[in-house]
């Protein structure tokens, strides 16, 4: 049988050097080097979207690749991508190293300078490893193979602007349209999604944090079934535990999700830290929430510019909701476009609080009516994301023309930021 191997290295001199061994190796097809892990991800996604069939078997991971590094994106391909068997290419083969790519989700690891024979014997048996997967996983439907759910990331410019209500409503419209769907709430010390749905349950986003493997049983005691179907993994009942959650473990937890369901809305809050930081640069979507006031408006631009700084997400990549809109007033949709250099869209969501009150008090957000022009605009903005396929009218409340076009689900991953964030937090420099 012929194994599919896929390099992935940026330094030409060792490109050239693992491709003449891997066309040397017996029944073994190798792939053109990819040079970066963004192109990585991608091109394993593209595969599974076609089928679990046209991924490569083997995937070698050179120790200097970026910009996520080697063992961060062993451990992204072995949780999105559980039927592909991953080697670490390095020079350091100490005890250490060899453990902590294990706990990664590799499946060997090959010194430097290549051998012909402990290439063939790691290439071989990951070969063997990701045939007996397949083999499983063709038989059962407990693990999501396909290329990946659609994270969105929801962050308020400033507190008050309804980034919860917006998540949540996003949320509630991917799961009533048939999609599987899951509500995380990244607001870590003061996030309340359990009040905002009425649900008491013990277990948090906390409890995840430790776990360096989260399989589909540990994910499935973490999160809680809500009544409408979608799944709910809250932020811990005790504030203080949320420093718990690094930006590793944002990046696990995120990752698992995306693996399980098809789209997974990430409550972000509005206080900068290392694992919203993580989960903001993972985003397909990144949402910035403000109302159409100076104060929310500044502060929408100073949380682009820290994401820029910060290097978590360019502006561009960034889609900001105007809620509470009226044509009323003075700051309308395009001059915030201008403002904060983000693109904004085109569902606008009315200001009317009257129809949100009693459901909010209640905790009975999935109760809003559906003729809410509230509801009508969240709904319609799902359509607009492309988390949902948007009934014909939806966008009809609130809207205005953005000659940027269409907002969709964009593929954009990285690391460099999220450090940056929790280090800014300590400081005090992350507030919105």
């Amino acid at each position: 049988m012929t194994t599919r191997i896929l390099p992935v290295v940026n330094d030409a001199d060792a490109a050239r050097s693992i491709t003449t061994l891997l066309s040397q190796l017996p029944d073994a097809e190798p792939a053109a080097p990819v040079g970066d892990s963004t192109s990585l991800l991608d091109t394993l996604a593209r595969l599974a979207g076609e089928s679990l069939d046209e991924l490569p078997e083997v995937v070698l991971v050179h120790e200097r690749i970026g910009p996520v590094p080697a063992l961060e994106l062993i451990r992204e391909v072995a949780l999105r991508f559980p039927a592909v068997g991953v080697v670490l290419i390095t020079a350091d083969a100490s005890p250490g190293l060899f453990s902590a790519a294990m706990d990664s989700g590799a499946r060997g690891l090959i010194g430097l300078p290549l051998s012909y024979e402990e290439l063939t014997a790691r290439v071989q048996a990951a070969a063997q490893w990701s045939i007996g997967v397949r083999r499983h996983l063709g038989a059962s439907g407990d693990v999501f193979t396909g290329p990946g759910g659609t994270v969105v990331a929801v962050t308020g410019a400033k507190g008050g602007v309804g980034t919860t209500v917006t998540a949540v409503q996003l949320a509630l419209a991917a799961q009533a349209s048939g999609k599987s769907a899951a509500l995380v709430d990244m607001d870590l010390q003061t996030g309340d999604i359990a009040s905002y749905l009425d649900v008491q349950f013990r277990r948090s986003i906390a409890d995840l944090a430790a776990i360096t493997d989260i399989s589909p049983r540990v994910l499935q005691d973490a999160v809680f079934s809500h009544q409408t179907g979608m799944a709910l993994l809250l932020a811990p009942g005790e504030g203080e535990r949320g420093e718990e959650v690094s930006d590793r473990a944002a990046r696990q937890i995120v990752s698992a999700l995306r693996n399980r369901y098809e789209v997974v809305v990430v409550d972000c809050g509005t206080q900068m830290n290392g694992a919203n930081a993580a989960a903001i640069e993972m985003a397909d979507v990144a949402l910035l929430i403000t109302t159409p006031d100076v104060v929310a408006v500044r502060a929408a631009k100073r949380t682009v510019r820290l994401w820029e700084r910060l290097q978590i997400r360019k502006a561009e990549e960034t889609t900001t909701v105007v809620n509470r809109y009226s044509r009323s007033t003075e700051i309308q949709p395009p001059l915030i476009e201008r403002i904060t250099g983000t693109r904004v869209a085109r569902v606008a969501v009315p200001a009317n609080f009257k129809e949100l009150q009693a459901v909010v008090d209640a905790g009975r957000m999935q109760d809003l009516e559906s003729k809410s022009v509230v509801k009508q605009a969240l709904w319609g903005l799902a359509g607009e994301l492309g988390i949902v396929k948007a009934p014909e009218g939806a966008e009809k409340a609130g809207k205005f023309r953005n000659d940027r076009g269409s907002v969709g689900p964009r593929r954009r991953r990285g690391t460099l930021g999220a450090e940056n964030a929790h280090n800014t937090s300590r400081k005090g420099e992350g507030e919105g």
